[in-house]
Parts: structure tokens; sequence; C-alpha cells
């Protein structure tokens, strides 16, 4: 039997324990013996080579994670709208795998901040963010979470001046407020982020 570059290996050679005595062997080869490193491509036999890739177990994980977002439930003011439109049936956020809102911080992996942070607010929030578990990641939606939009003037005392003063930010969507389609395009920003493996350690 011939694949697209040579003949290729029935999937019961390949099996550990394939054969009934618990070894890795390749038809025709011989036992093969796992290496780590830059030489373990080296040991693959040719006939296999096709078919085996090799990389970080982390950026498998990385791939996982950014296609599965569960979001926390956190809507603080007007931008909360946009985003539970955003979680609805007619741009169905769930097709990108982050449909699944949270109730619990406990059980989340992204805070989108969706709205005006106010002082009596923000000890909430970091408890609310410490309580997430690692790898965590942060959305600042609209001008008031992103640097206090409107509410930002000399001496104001109520409104936190932006969501990074909190919690490291990985994405930043602009907008009073941004569109539903907005968000969806940040959520998958931070997807790409993720997968390329560039976060602030939360």
């Amino acid at each position: 039997m011939a694949g697209p570059s040579g003949p290729t290996v029935p999937l019961d050679d390949l099996r550990i324990g394939g054969r009934g005595d618990g070894s890795l062997t390749t038809a025709g080869v011989g036992p093969t013996l796992v290496k780590v490193g830059a030489e373990a491509a080296d040991d693959v036999p040719l006939e296999v080579q096709p078919y085996v890739r090799f990389g970080l177990l982390e950026d498998l994980l990385n791939k996982a994670r950014a296609n599965s977002l569960w979001p926390l439930t956190f809507g603080l003011a007007c931008c909360a709208i946009e985003m539970m439109a955003a979680g609805a049936s007619r741009f169905d956020l769930d097709r990108f795998g982050a449909g699944v809102f949270r109730p619990s911080a406990r059980q989340a992996d992204v805070m989108i901040f969706a709205g005006t942070i106010s002082k009596k607010m923000a000890p909430v929030i970091k408890q609310l963010w410490d309580q997430m578990p690692a790898p965590k990641w942060a959305i600042a939606m609209g001008g008031c979470t992103i640097d206090g939009g409107p509410f930002k003037y000399p001496n104001q005392y109520a409104i936190v001046e932006g969501a990074d003063l909190l919690v490291p930010v990985d994405v930043y969507i602009p907008g009073c407020p941004p569109r539903p389609e907005a968000l969806i395009a940040g959520i998958l920003a931070l997807g790409d982020k993720i997968k390329a493996g560039r976060r602030f350690k939360g």
C-alpha cells in the first residue's frame, strides 16, 4: 500500500503493544527508540516520517485553550448588553468555542471587562481575578474600561481609569460600546495570541 510520499505502515504496527508484546515497532524496520530533542527526527524510520510531527506539548495545549475559552459573566455597564448580544444566537459566539459564559470565576479562564469600572468594584474585580485558575486572560471592552472614557477628568473620584491598573490586560477592544462583531474579533485575536504562546503570566 503506497501513500502520497511512499509506502504506508499499518496502524496496528505503530501502536504500543500493537503486536501484543508491549513494544513500539514499525513494519519491516524493527524496534524504534524514542528520543527527545533535535536528533529525535533522525531516528524515525523513513516510512513513518511523513506522518510524525515533533512539537512541544505546551503548543498543543495552547491550541486547545485558544479554541475553548470560557469567559466569566461579568457585565459592568452598557458594554455588557453588547457582550450578551455576542453570546446570543444571532452572532453565535459558541462556534468559536467561547460561548460558555461561566457564573463562577473558578470555572472561567477569560475575564471580559464590559463597562465602567468603579473604584468600589475594584476590590471585587481583584478578588475574582485571584479566584480564576491559571492560565487566565483579560479583555478590556469599551473606552470606559480601557482608560475611563468620558468619566476621565481631573480629580474624578469614582472611576478606575483603565482595567490594566488592576489586572494584566491581553486584548483591548475600543468603542462606546463596541459592537458584538468587535468583541468576537477581540476573542479571536486573543485565541491567536494564546496559540502563539504570547500572554501575560497571571
